[in-house]
């Protein structure tokens, strides 16, 4: 077990940094035997001075709180890192040239589950930030995905749930079933095959419903491609 390659975890919310700890952990155990799974060492700023950056635009400034959190998991023994934060992915552009380590993607990893699944046309939740970025159509473009935003009011509630409610560790029936609405328009008027469950506190939100459409979670996957780069 001491030659796997200790897993960085850059933390921004703690409900998906720990749903992500959660996961590395168990389904490890799957694969090493009971109790076991790779190093894993985490280090996270305030959620606070994140959103304040998003709030002001200021992506190099997201960057500079990631690079951090990457030096000091460098010095803590990690081979490679993740951040179990679809929003902060933005600023991947700012941070790889002067990470010290190199990182996995969640949107990469969500992408090549889609690709595997036969999926061609997603539906994206999450927050305002990353709904309105270029975060997930990117990646998906490279395997010919598409990728299809909610309305705005409805991009806009979500986001208001996810930022009021969910980070702070409430998971509420209202919350459920205004997600599964945009699902259902999502599939009726859109088109869409599945749904990015792209803020890593949704799949917590979702946990044992039946959805209108297959979802991804964006956060179980990065903990998987995570636990096959250590493990392989």
């Amino acid at each position: 077990m001491d030659t796997l390659k200790a897993i960085g975890i850059v933390a921004c919310s703690s409900e998906g940094a720990a749903l992500c700890y959660r996961t590395l952990c168990l389904e490890a155990a799957e694969r090493m035997g009971p109790h076991a799974h790779p190093e894993v060492v985490m280090h996270g700023h305030s959620l606070a001075r994140y959103v304040e950056a998003l709030d002001a635009g200021d992506l190099p400034a997201v960057a500079a709180l990631m690079l951090d959190s990457a030096r000091k998991l460098a010095k803590a023994g990690a081979g490679f890192l993740i951040c179990p934060d679809n929003t902060i992915h933005q600023a991947l552009p700012w941070v790889l040239p002067k990470s010290p380590l190199p990182w996995i993607s969640i949107a990469d990893a969500v992408t090549k589950a889609a690709h595997q699944r036969g999926l061609r046309r997603l539906g994206l939740l999450g927050t305002n930030w990353l709904v309105g970025s270029e975060v997930y159509p990117q990646a998906l473009a490279v395997r010919g995905i598409a990728c299809v935003r909610p309305n705005t009011a409805e991009r806009e509630r979500v986001s208001q749930l996810i930022m009021d409610e969910m980070v702070r560790g409430s998971f509420t029936d209202t919350a459920r079933q205004h997600c599964l609405q945009v699902m259902q328009r999502l599939r009726d008027e859109e088109r869409c095959d599945g749904v990015v469950l792209g803020c890593t506190e949704l799949p917590l939100l979702m946990a044992d419903t039946e959805g209108p459409l297959p979802m991804l979670d964006s956060t179980r996957l990065l903990a998987r491609a995570a636990l096959a780069r250590s493990l392989d």
